[in-house]
């Protein structure tokens, strides 16, 4: 895909951090959106701030968890364009608690959103983007796909779950003119830890103000400057895309020594913190 100009895009968990820059971005471009998000009236101000720039732009309350919601997103997106050329699975959320304590709706709630909702959407819309002269699906995985921390085994999980899940994907689809593109962003700075579900964090923060204060420290790279990288990797048919030097090491540290990679990231982050 050479440009996303003119290209229909669908972005999820379109309202804030990496899906509201993904949003300019695209815009920027000069590409047709429909933003879906959980936050109904974020979205509606995004689509009045576009829409006086004369982008076109659609806007739908989805929770991605949600198979329904999701197959009516795919129809939304027949009815505007026939079909949609680039879909971005990005929602995404965070529960912070240790595996043993942590409760179980909260991580089937992470689960249901952060892997289902990437299942949800590439299911509903690949048969419209199998139509198109060229077309893209891009999901966001994470770093911690490759190393994990204490209290983020179900963030762990989902997000390596959306690597292997792509990985495979991409085989199926490699006869189509569909490209798939798997991201592992570092440290972005968002509001992913200010809204995550929190448990015992003591293993990794005094306080929550603590743990949201640290985790703006250690995330070296905006949402624009992800967003922008993202775009760039769409247009340069890319397969696979780290984003953030921390995440670059991080991934030479676990293809170096994937057994010792997690405790070594995890006493790495222990000292950043003077623990």
């Amino acid at each position: 895909m050479k440009s996303l100009q003119g290209k229909a895009v669908v972005i999820t968990g379109a309202a804030s951090g990496i899906g509201e820059a993904l949003t300019m971005a695209c815009a920027q471009r000069g590409a047709k959106l429909l933003l879906a998000d959980v936050n109904a009236d974020r979205l509606h101000a995004l689509r009045t701030t576009l829409r006086a720039k004369n982008v076109e732009c659609s806007v739908m309350r989805v929770d991605v968890a949600d198979r329904d919601a999701v197959e009516s997103m795919a129809e939304r997106a027949r009815q505007l364009w026939g079909a949609a050329d680039v879909l971005i699975n990005n929602a995404g959320v965070a529960v912070v608690a240790p595996a043993e304590a942590m409760k179980e709706a909260d991580a089937r709630w992470l689960m249901d959103i952060n892997f289902w909702g990437v299942w949800h959407g590439c299911r509903a819309f690949l048969p419209q983007l199998k139509t198109r002269p060229e077309a893209c699906i891009v999901n966001l995985s994470s770093i911690f796909a490759m190393i994990s921390m204490p209290t983020q085994s179900i963030y762990n999980a989902s997000k390596a779950a959306v690597r292997a899940f792509s990985d495979a994907l991409r085989l199926e689809i490699a006869d189509t003119r569909v490209q798939l593109l798997c991201v592992h962003p570092g440290g972005v700075k968002t509001d992913i830890a200010r809204h995550a579900k929190l448990g015992d964090i003591s293993m990794i923060a005094d306080s929550p103000a603590a743990l949201v204060k640290f985790f703006d420290e250690q995330s070296p790279t905006s949402a624009a400057q992800a967003a922008e990288a993202i775009c760039r990797a769409i247009e340069a048919g890319r397969t696979r895309l780290l984003i953030g030097n921390d995440a670059r090491i991080a991934d030479w540290v676990y293809r170096l020594m994937p057994a010792g990679a997690s405790a070594w990231f995890t006493k790495m982050m222990k000292r950043r913190r003077g623990a």
